[in-house]
């Protein structure tokens, strides 16, 4: 008989809850599901530390939890659930279960789960406080033998996994919102970087027979979690991807239960998964699925090729995947790191020697018998640092996009040494960008055992460089390196040139650059909204809501001590320049009310045109400049209070006439101000860097009205996405698109000073991209 606290262990497995306790699968819960008589049978499969926001006793501690699949037809739905658990209820549950354990929920209340859209779980979540609730733990070392472990070297497939059964969806299948199976050929890949918090992010691109691709981002605070992609061609296997909608193309996430299997993608290679999990299903179903992508991506022209190259064949500027041993290393400063690397092979070139004081250097050069021309000096960069430090000399790599730089005779960045004209260094740039980055190859590389013959092979012929077929990197995903996310309007005819030469021209100049955004500000888009008048030149900030709800308490607060009538807002049906203006008060604003802002802003979405107006001396007028002259719908009207000579209004329930935006202002006396964006964008190249305003052609550049988004939250996002996608939050600069600008370079005279500003125009963002 099980005991009655709160949270009961159990240790013999044989133990069944209480009989009275009617168990509802999780797929079925409901917001009417609670109730006393009824639990939940599941696994811990996430428990979050315990946290206690405003006190010693307030503790919170969340939890998800899995459906316990012991029946032979378990209900399909949301298996996985959040679990919210307060008080001491939380701090005991903390101390007591672990994951992995089962649990037995009774006593719990259901709620409406506000991270559905975030993590893909179940709509509702279970709130557990209180005196009612009841929890019986099954500790998992004692539900019986785990899985069978295997290492990540030697995956075995799990038997008991092995009778189940998934459903795998063709890419060109996909829909936004759902979680699901898939198989796909690598295109792309990204090694896993540490991201700002505590996980670790790998991002690819895969292809099947539809010819579709998906691009898929995979979030693991592990990294043995991170598929373990080798090469491009590579075929992985996913289970649950949350697909979402991102820029308007379906885009994959892993969620709660992420895994993935990885195989080489050579046709007729043994079909060996690999893995890092302890158990997984594969049968003869998922090896068919295998042979027929390897077969289908062996007829396919158009997949990006590998890109590796061995030092051999290496030409000067171009980038590469180099397959080597690390000899030696030495830590040159705080954000570099020199590996020195050969795979067999003597390179065309020269090679650069950059030589370091022999006590800095560990390893040893030993086994290149002093042929320094098979020595690859290669200088690693700020992020990728922190893995070097990590590698054993002796070890086996593969260096993703690693740049041939030519060096001058000059001392190379971060090294003592020198080179002749035109000798080859080698560099690993900062960033992630087109998979930049370091593996080490575990042994059962097909890649290593190729590298370990040729070096081998240098026992009897120093000489011997096996080479293969060597192919120029993608830059990108998709495109040339040529192309950038935005496209000149302009005819101009002027070649591109570089920031610098901008900087040290004289103005006025039109001039083409290929930059990337390193910046931008605002960063709060609804401060790059501006009002300008195209009379006085003004330029002002469009009025906080708060504000002109102020003015309207003001406006009531002095029409409170009027004797006379007065009307507060009407509706604008007519009017015509040269006449009185016409104006027929709304049904529910009769003689003597008043409307406040929040008032107006709710008439406005079923009266065609709103107008705030208030009584003086016996007539009526406008409230003031200071708010909307004009209501219409969800957009706001404003006037320049420099250059509007405001006209009193008077009543006219005759007028028909429909009247524009214009003639209403026109009669009112009001010269209206435009809606503008300005954005102060911060450009670089690899010469130099500047400030540029985009203004007069911003609507143009993002495709989108100022006055429309000002009034829509849903275009507001649009050019959100758009500024996310040239200027990605986090990363460095060379993960920045390239993008193509036309700008025109002017002076100003400010306080007696000449000033040379900067401008884009003629450039709009390509709307295939955003």
């Amino acid at each position: 008989m099980l005991g009655v606290m709160p949270i009961c262990v159990v240790s013999d497995p044989r133990t069944q809850p209480p009989a009275h306790l009617q168990r509802l699968p999780i797929p079925h819960l409901s917001l009417s599901s609670a109730a006393p008589h009824m639990s939940v049978k599941a696994k811990v499969r996430k428990k979050f530390p315990l946290v206690c926001p405003e006190g010693d006793c307030d503790y919170i501690l969340k939890t998800v939890i899995q459906e316990y699949e012991d029946q032979q037809n378990p209900p399909s739905g949301f298996t996985s659930i959040n679990t919210i658990l307060f008080g001491p209820l939380a701090k005991d549950f903390s101390e007591t279960v672990a994951e992995g354990d089962l649990l037995v929920l009774a006593g719990f209340a259901v709620g409406r789960s506000p991270t559905v859209k975030k993590d893909g779980l179940h709509p509702c979540n279970l709130q557990l406080a209180g005196g009612d609730v009841h929890v019986y733990v099954y500790p998992a070392s004692t539900l019986g033998p785990s899985p069978n472990k295997v290492s990540s070297r030697t995956p075995a497939v799990n038997t008991e996994a092995a009778k189940a059964k998934y459903a795998y969806v063709a890419l060109k299948d996909l829909k936004a919102g759902t979680i699901v199976n898939v198989y796909g050929v690598v295109t792309f890949f990204k090694q896993p970087f540490r991201t700002k918090g505590t996980d670790y992010c790998s991002t690819l691109k895969i292809t099947d027979e539809s010819d579709v691709k998906l691009g898929c981002s995979i979030f693991s605070e592990k990294l043995e979690d991170h598929p373990q992609i080798y090469k491009t061609g590579d075929i992985v296997r996913l289970h649950r991807v949350k697909m979402q909608l991102f820029n308007g193309a379906v885009n994959g996430m892993s969620t709660l239960g992420f895994s993935a299997l990885t195989f080489d993608g050579t046709a007729g290679s043994p079909v060996t998964p690999r893995t890092s999990s302890r158990s997984f299903h594969f049968g003869d179903e998922d090896r068919q699925a295998v042979e027929r992508l390897r077969a289908w991506a062996a007829g396919q022209a158009d997949l990006p090729a590998t890109s590796a190259v061995v030092l051999s064949a290496v030409q000067p500027r171009t980038y590469f995947d180099l397959t080597c041993q690390l000899l030696a290393k030495a830590q040159m400063d705080a954000c570099c790191t020199l590996l020195k690397v050969w795979d067999g092979t003597m390179c065309a070139d020269p090679l650069l020697n950059v030589s370091v004081e022999q006590d800095a250097l560990e390893g040893s050069l030993a086994p290149t018998r002093g042929r320094h021309n098979l020595v690859a000096n290669v200088l690693v960069y700020e992020n990728h640092v922190e893995m070097a430090r990590e590698l054993k000399p002796g070890s086996y790599l593969c260096i993703y996009n690693l740049h041939a730089v030519a060096q001058s005779a000059e001392t190379p960045p971060g090294g003592g040494g020198a080179g002749g004209a035109g000798h080859l260094s080698f560099q690993l740039h900062r960033g992630t960008a087109f998979g930049r980055g370091i593996r080490v190859l575990p042994d059962d590389s097909p890649d290593l055992q190729e590298l370990k013959s040729r070096l081998e092979s240098l026992e009897n012929d120093p000489s011997d460089s096996s080479l293969i077929e060597w192919s120029t990197p993608p830059e990108s995903l998709d495109m040339d390196p040529e192309n950038s996310l935005t496209v000149r309007t302009c005819d101009h005819t002027q070649e591109r040139v570089t920031l610098a030469c901008v900087k040290s021209s004289t103005p006025p100049r039109v001039s083409h650059v290929r930059v990337r955004l390193r910046s931008y500000q605002p960063e709060s888009l609804h401060q790059a909204l501006k009002l300008h008048c195209p009379n006085c030149k003004v330029l002002l900030d469009v009025p906080d809501e708060e504000a002109i709800a102020s003015r309207f308490r003001e406006a009531l607060s002095e029409a409170g001590c009027c004797s006379e009538p007065w009307a507060f807002t009407g509706h604008l049906d007519s009017c015509e320049p040269g006449r009185q203006i016409s104006l027929h008060l709304c049904r529910s604003v009769e003689k003597g009310t008043r409307a406040t802002f929040e008032e107006m802003c709710r008439m406005s979405g079923v009266q065609r045109s709103m107008v705030p107006v208030r009584s003086s001396e016996g007539r009526m007028t406008l409230l003031d400049l200071s708010a909307p002259f004009l209501f219409r719908g969800p957009k706001r009207y404003y006037g320049c209070t420099q250059c509007s000579q405001v006209k009193h209004v008077e009543l006219d329930t005759q007028a028909e006439m429909e009247a524009n935006e214009g003639t209403i202002a026109e009669v009112l006396g009001v010269q209206p101000l435009q809606y503008v964006f300005l954005v102060k964008m911060a450009l670089e190249d690899d010469t130099d860097c500047l400030d540029a305003l985009l203004w007069n052609d911003a609507e143009s550049f993002f495709c989108v009205s100022a006055s429309d988004a000002e009034a829509s939250q849903e275009q507001q996002d649009c050019i959100q996405q758009t500024l996310d996608k040239l200027c990605p939050p986090g990363g460095s600069l060379e993960d920045h698109p390239w993008l193509d600008l036309c700008l025109r370079s002017y002076t100003v005279e400010e306080s007696g000073q000449h000033m040379v500003c900067h401008q884009i125009l003629n450039t709009a963002v390509r709307r295939t991209d955003v």
